[in-house]
């Protein structure tokens, strides 16, 4: 039986369908599975990186590699990571931030307080302020709550989103290219009026109303919303060969099955 993390991993591995000669970054391990397993089905032509300094076109398992030796396509140096793909707009990155609201904009840095004094230090901005107006972006969230998706906006924007709120006139804006989330509850995108988030599945067993609740601001609802596709025994393998230590696991709380009793 597929649990909760392994659905969450094929949905996310829809955001990179289509993505092309592109490299998908998949930070935490259900976006880095899902990563491998859309190269390993419905998009060969990504690439990935092994997590360290060289190109692969083969995933690399995640966790102890024992006596896996990963198949390097290229040398990838950080500096010429974020010349060839960053830069270029040839990544397309999933995360999961600390906050998000309506419009996309997120948080990494602080929670709460002032900008220089606030009541929980995070990591910073990191590279979400240039990763957000340089290429697709997508996230993964386990856990769906109102302190996620939050009311109003975020308390430190650390990467761009489409507040209209905060378009400057003649200011460029077309490298915003906000893609998927990912959550334990459903699916959303930003095809919402001024690119605001809407739910186009929800999770087998999950109804509007309950993802409502756990979301801090209005959602819509997608005209042809669905119920999120379970994986079957193939896509199952795929992702037991990515992830051969089971870390999947432990990334949704209890890791619950798939569909609801």
């Amino acid at each position: 039986m597929a649990t909760l993390a392994e659905l969450c991993i094929l949905a996310c591995s829809e955001a990179f369908r289509g993505g092309g000669e592109i490299i998908a970054t998949g930070v935490g391990p259900v976006p880095r599975v899902a990563a491998g397993l859309a190269k390993l089905t419905h998009t060969p032509e990504l690439m990935m990186t092994d997590g360290e300094a060289y190109l692969v076109e083969e995933p690399v398992p995640i966790g102890p590699r024992g006596d896996y030796q990963p198949k390097f396509a290229g040398h990838l140096p950080f500096s010429r990571f974020f010349d060839d793909a960053v830069w270029t707009g040839r990544r397309h990155a999933m995360v999961t931030p600390t906050q998000i609201d309506r419009f996309g904009q997120t948080n990494l840095s602080a929670l709460g307080g002032t900008h220089k004094q606030p009541k929980v230090q995070m990591l910073g901005v990191r590279g979400f302020p240039g990763n957000s107006v340089y290429h697709p972006n997508s996230m993964f969230i386990p856990a769906h709550s109102a302190r996620v998706f939050c009311a109003g906006e975020v308390d430190m924007v650390s990467s761009a989103g489409y507040n209209p709120a905060k378009r400057v006139p003649g200011g460029n804006y077309t490298g915003i290219d906000l893609r998927r989330i990912v959550t334990n509850l459903c699916v959303m995108d930003f095809g919402g009026p001024d690119h605001a988030i809407r739910v186009i599945s929800l999770h087998p067993g999950v109804s509007f109303d309950e993802v409502q609740a756990a979301t801090g601001f209005p959602l819509l609802l997608a005209d042809a919303a669905g119920v999120t596709a379970i994986p079957d025994a193939g896509t199952l393998a795929i992702i037991t060969r990515l992830d051969p230590h089971g870390i999947r696991a432990s990334v949704i709380k209890d890791n619950p099955p798939a569909q609801r009793a």
